[in-house]
């Protein structure tokens, strides 16, 4: 690997890394704003409930997050963290990470590409891992 190309790895893991951080911050201050600048205006929100499939665009999903009581004005922590940061060339990543909110622990998986010279998120799938109040460990 090149000097030039290990460069641009570590800038890629550093910026989708502080992307996380912005997006868990914005989750834990149920901030439309914020994650407005992080998901691209037509990413995907999906996940299945039993059997169906549920998919939201940015525009019905993002006013469901204004909406919602912030964890952090509940005076709950914030516990999340990035599991893995997988590169799929200069332009493609995959984030898996795990979060507690509202009492309910979460795998997300987010699509991110590198889109107008930053890092977006185009889909986000998630998981319902419990409905346990106890920290990630996962």
């Amino acid at each position: 690997m090149s000097p030039q190309s290990t460069t641009s790895v570590v800038s890629a893991y550093a910026e989708l890394a502080e992307r996380m951080e912005r997006y868990f911050e914005a989750f834990h201050h149920s901030d439309a704003g914020k994650l407005a600048q992080l998901f691209h205006p037509r990413a995907l929100y999906a996940f299945a409930d039993g059997e169906a499939l549920q998919h939201l665009d940015m525009a019905t999903y993002l006013p469901i997050v204004a909406a919602r009581p912030a964890p952090a004005l509940r005076g709950e922590n914030s516990d999340a963290r990035v599991l893995s940061i997988e590169l799929a060339g200069e332009r493609t990543a995959l984030v898996k990470a795990a979060c507690r909110m509202n009492g309910k622990r979460y795998l997300d998986f987010l699509s991110f590409l590198r889109i107008e010279g930053r890092w977006q998120i185009v889909a986000k799938v998630f998981h319902l891992v419990s409905e346990e109040s106890a920290p990630c460990r996962t």
